[in-house]
């Protein structure tokens, strides 16, 4: 029986063109190799698999590889087959080089990552065989809007436990990172008729994008060293705060106000959107529940693994009071958007118990950072006063009034990469005059961390 053509060789997207095809296809295949379409060492199908894939003669294939190897565009070697020679590739007539790729800064100390280099690998990859291996084939599917049962049971099972929320499987909505679960959150709200967030003063100009592309408008709370005010909360239909450890401020809100806000939105029908940021990274005091366990028909919880594991894989939750879960998942689309995969894997490491071992003994890393951080800061920059640490990835380092803008343009010209407290403040924000810095201490390496903190002392007035 012969072979079905859909068997041999591997693909390559040739058009012979020209009344002969021995020269169009030879022509197509010297195109294809001078121009880098296909890389210099690429080995080429058979003479017989590329007949049968273009329907002609494997002779006339055979003598259009013969022509190129002559003129030197291929080589043929006994057992090596036919591949594409090594040579310079000209680029496409009217392609110019590229735009360059931004320079790396030596020393990054922007918040809002952890170390990646210690990104358990090894037991990620573990548990992803074992979630692979277990998966039903159904599992690969296109899958519920809410994302995989697997991965909203556990994680139900861990947020109750770890956070104290009250978190039932069907009303988890896993979601591509926080951003795209508050854009979804948008959507929900602006069709229910909510046209106002209140946000914090602080925070992450990404976050209010996302509100305001849903056609919301964001109102800002005052702030003080209790956290965010919500004295001034009225007829808004939802509030967006970080309540266990604001961002980047790192000042967890005062347990009246946390009584507060819940009476708000149990007085008014509003909701609040608590994101969990830092949840799980506390050094100096007991953890903070999340304000979902005071109220779980009134507060949206959101978390994410991107602080925890890495922002790379994408994955986020929220657990959302009864019947929003429902709306949020129509306003999802009708599958899911996560990898499977990931989400499984993250399941399978829930539930062995794999990512509280992590974040223990990630902990345990970034307080060393941070003591390291809050030492070196003493002996080599006396003036700078250090808050926003008893948890988290960052501190924030108050400066000298007026030498917030100098001090982030020098470690710029010095490679050290660092975003002013003025960054990260609302556009309607009440000026306050704080000149300060915030300092991620999680992205350096374990292995650069000296060398950065060497540099960040330099550039400190």
């Amino acid at each position: 029986m012969a072979k079905s053509w859909a068997t041999l060789g591997v693909d390559l997207h040739l058009e012979p063109t020209g009344p002969h095809l021995r020269r169009g296809l030879t022509d197509a295949l010297r195109e294809a190799a001078r121009t880098g379409r296909l890389a210099p060492g690429t080995r080429l199908p058979s003479s017989r698999a590329l007949a049968a894939d273009l329907g002609i003669a494997r002779n006339t294939v055979a003598d259009a590889y013969a022509d190129l190897v002559a003129e030197g565009w291929l080589t043929a070697r006994q057992g090596s087959g036919t591949r594409v020679a090594e040579r310079a590739v000209v680029p496409p007539t009217g392609t110019g080089p590229g735009p360059r790729a931004p320079q790396r800064p030596a020393h990054d100390f922007r918040p809002g990552s952890p170390d990646l280099a210690a990104f358990p690998r090894a037991q990620w990859l573990k548990a992803a065989r074992r979630a692979l291996l277990a998966a039903p084939h159904q599992a690969l599917g296109y899958g519920d809007p809410r994302g995989h049962i697997e991965l909203r049971a556990a994680l139900a099972a861990y947020l109750a436990r770890a956070r104290g929320v009250h978190a039932d499987p069907d009303r988890i909505v896993i979601c591509a990172g926080f951003a795209h679960g508050l854009r979804l959150l948008g959507t929900v709200l602006r069709a229910r008729g909510v046209r106002t967030v209140a946000v914090e003063p602080y925070g992450l100009e990404a976050h209010w994008h996302q509100l305001t592309a849903a056609g919301l408008r964001t109102t800002v709370l005052p702030f003080d060293e209790h956290g965010t005010d919500p004295g001034p909360l009225s007829d808004e239909g939802a509030a967006l705060l970080t309540l266990a450890h604001q961002f980047p401020m790192g000042v967890p809100l005062h347990r009246d106000r946390r009584a507060a806000v819940v009476d708000w939105a149990r007085r008014t029908g509003a909701l609040v959107l608590e994101d969990d940021y830092d949840g799980e990274f506390r050094y100096d005091r007991q953890p903070i529940g999340a304000l979902q366990g005071l109220d779980p028909d009134r507060v949206v919880y959101l978390g994410t693994a991107s602080k925890s594991l890495a922002p790379g894989l994408r994955l986020a939750w929220m657990v959302l009071p009864p019947g929003l879960a429902e709306e949020v998942a129509a306003a999802k689309g009708r599958v899911d958007t996560s990898s499977a995969l990931d989400q499984l894997t993250l399941a399978e490491f829930l539930t062995s118990g794999a990512y509280d071992r992590h974040v223990r003994t990630s902990r345990l890393r970034y307080r060393r950072r941070r003591d390291t951080l809050v030492a070196a800061l003493a002996e080599h920059a006396p003036d700078v006063h250090v808050t926003g640490i008893a948890a988290g990835l960052h501190a924030v380092l108050r400066l000298p009034p007026g030498t917030e803008h100098s001090v982030v343009r020098s470690a710029a010209w010095q490679g050290v990469a660092l975003h002013g407290l003025s960054y990260f403040r609302h556009p309607h924000a009440a000026p306050d005059g704080l000149d300060a810095l915030v300092v991620g201490y999680g992205s350096p390496s374990d292995r650069g961390w000296p060398g950065a903190l060497e540099a960040l002392c330099r550039v400190l007035p």
